[in-house]
């Protein structure tokens, strides 16, 4: 999109497995995938975002001179305002960040909470069994303490350079002066169960007196999140963790109607922002950098790439059903490993050095056959492993991923979300609560009475599949930066669009095109209306159970350097853009 086109287009707007293969888990129309679509832009800086807007005000903090987190800042607080139903400072992050001036990649875990009085039986009901998934979102009880604004805490105070009060200006304005209602945000809206309506607030400012979504383009402005955020400009993230704001979250989830929550002002006061060191692992002649625990991409995507390499998949090409056959299986074998091991590391022993060493994988993809599918995975034992079983969590198709260049080379792959379409469906000074903590297996032991890694309890961080990621070149420089937006499904995106980069030589545009396939358990998830449906016959007759999948949910984010030039990526299912500067 060139910036006269984008600039038009803000100012007529300013003045589980089950359930993620369910058709009625996702909107009710959805982007064409093959949309049509500027080609890539290239630049000295770049901003690839899900929204044009939010990409805009990346951009305009690059103009002004702001470093990459910077831009990643003002991008994600843009996020809050004209994403809602998919991220803001009502949720969390992780942030992967290469600094050019050292060469160093370090990473931000900005991961929500459980309260402190939270114990493994948060989700059980009266009769000490799960509860259903859908009944525990809605309300107070699913919301974490949230973490973006101590995650872009700590990336301004290390890598940034404007003011922290600019970094808010583009979102300030988006709020406070109006922007046009998209389609994407319109479906979302549409469906009467969706959460945005659980508040008086909700309903008056996205629907109509007869209780519809108001009309596509409708200039939605929200007087009360600009107010938040010029306070939170003014007096740094300590206004929204203490004071004023910290009670209104307390009272709004304590108090809730349905499934009241137990966050406390000392909850939100407590709540710190971790810095992590970066999952780093070769590749053929690539390094991949991911996030690590209590993120579980890093170890997942990497496991999935891994196992193919002694493959030759640049041969066999994407229009070979046995390549996609192998990457589906070496996903099955992965996520496996991902159920079994991954969680919070303060709270269980993670094995992450087991889980990315060459020898172990090596043997796991001796698994992987090119004729047929393997009957049923299990978890391996990686190196530093101890006792456990599978038991995955219930995360659902939402959030969103951006990625920011600056024009000394520092590079932010950050993804942000509040989980679910929604979150939690409260509201606080014009935000989305998140419903996070519906990331944790609501089961705390498992039928022979082991603790289930990624169980509730006091104080944890719930395991995630958010995967931003970076990829350095064999001269060490950075590659590519990607990231994806999608439940679980995001670490199927991710891996996929690596491969179609790393190994079939696409563009990052054309590998986030690409058709989605996701290799979970003993299904295998394919993309409606792609190229890989026509393959189904052949994936069938290797043994594979097909669950086909609508494209709606899927949205990746991507930069890449091509000839010593930054071109950006933008997944063409979803509204998003990438921004030269």
């Amino acid at each position: 999109m060139s910036r006269a086109m984008l600039n038009s287009l803000i100012k007529a707007a300013a003045p589980v497995a089950l359930l993620l293969f369910s058709a009625s888990a996702l909107p009710a129309r959805t982007p064409a995938r093959h949309a049509p679509r500027p080609a890539a832009v290239h630049g000295t800086g770049m901003v690839s975002a899900a929204d044009p807007r939010a990409a805009a005000a990346g951009r305009e903090i690059l103009d002004a001179g702001g470093t990459a987190a910077d831009a990643a800042v003002a991008t994600m607080l843009a996020l809050t305002v004209v994403e809602p139903q998919s991220s803001g400072i009502g949720g969390g992050g992780f942030l992967v960040y290469h600094d050019a001036a050292t060469g160093r990649i370090g990473t931000i875990d900005g991961r929500e909470k459980a309260p402190a009085a939270a114990t493994p039986a948060y989700f059980l009901d009266s009769a000490g069994k799960p509860r259903a998934h859908g009944d525990a979102v809605p309300g107070g009880l699913s919301v974490g303490v949230p973490g973006n604004l101590r995650l872009a805490e700590i990336a301004h105070a290390h890598h940034g350079k404007l003011p922290w009060a600019r970094l808010f200006q583009p979102a300030i304005r988006l709020a406070r002066d109006g922007f046009a209602l998209s389609p994407r945000m319109h479906d979302s809206l549409s469906s009467p169960n969706a959460l945005a309506r659980s508040t008086a607030w909700g309903r008056a400012y996205f629907y109509d007196a007869g209780g519809n979504p108001k009309p596509l383009g409708t200039i939605l402005r929200n007087p009360a999140l600009a107010a938040t955020l010029t306070e939170i400009s003014r007096k740094g993230p300590d206004y929204f963790y203490h004071g004023a704001n910290a009670a209104a979250i307390v009272a709004t989830t304590r108090g809730s109607a349905r499934n009241p929550g137990m966050l406390t002002i000392s909850d939100l006061a407590a709540y710190q922002a971790k810095e992590r060191p970066a999952v780093c692992a070769p590749y053929r002649q690539y390094r991949i950098c991911g996030m690590g625990p209590p993120s579980s991409g890093a170890t997942t995507v990497y496991a999935t790439l891994k196992q193919l390499e002694r493959f030759d998949l640049a041969a066999l090409g994407p229009n070979n059903p046995v390549a996609w056959h192998l990457i589906a299986d070496s996903m099955r074998l992965a996520y496996a490993d991902r159920d079994a091991y991954l969680g919070d590391p303060e709270f269980v022993h993670v094995p992450v050095a087991g889980l990315t060493d060459g020898a172990y994988l090596a043997g796991r993809s001796q698994l992987l056959l090119t004729d047929r599918a393997i009957p049923h995975v299990t978890a391996g034992t990686p190196p530093g492993a101890r006792a456990t079983m599978p038991a995955p969590s219930g995360e659902v198709p939402a959030t969103t991923h951006f990625v920011v260049v600056d024009s000394a080379g520092d590079v932010a792959s950050y993804t942000s979300t509040i989980e679910g379409g929604w979150g939690s469906g409260l509201t606080v000074g014009g935000y989305f609560l998140n419903n996070e903590l519906t990331d944790f297996t609501f089961a705390p032991v498992q039928p022979n009475g082991a603790p289930v890694a990624n169980r509730p309890d006091g104080g944890k961080r719930p395991m995630s599949s958010m995967s931003p990621t970076i990829v350095y070149g064999p001269d060490g420089k950075v590659r590519l930066a990607i990231g994806a937006a999608g439940g679980p499904t995001i670490i199927a995106q991710v891996a996929k669009s690596l491969i179609a980069v790393l190994d079939w030589k696409m563009s990052a545009q054309a590998a986030i095109a690409a058709p989605n396939i996701m290799g979970w358990g003993d299904q295998l998830m394919v993309e409606r209306g792609t190229e890989l449906e026509a393959m189904a016959p052949a994936l069938r007759a290797m043994g594979h159970e097909i669950v086909m999948r609508p494209p709606g949910t899927f949205k990746a984010n991507a930069v890449e350097r091509i000839g010593g030039r930054w071109v950006g990526g933008a997944d063409p299912r979803s509204e998003g853009v990438a921004l030269s500067q």
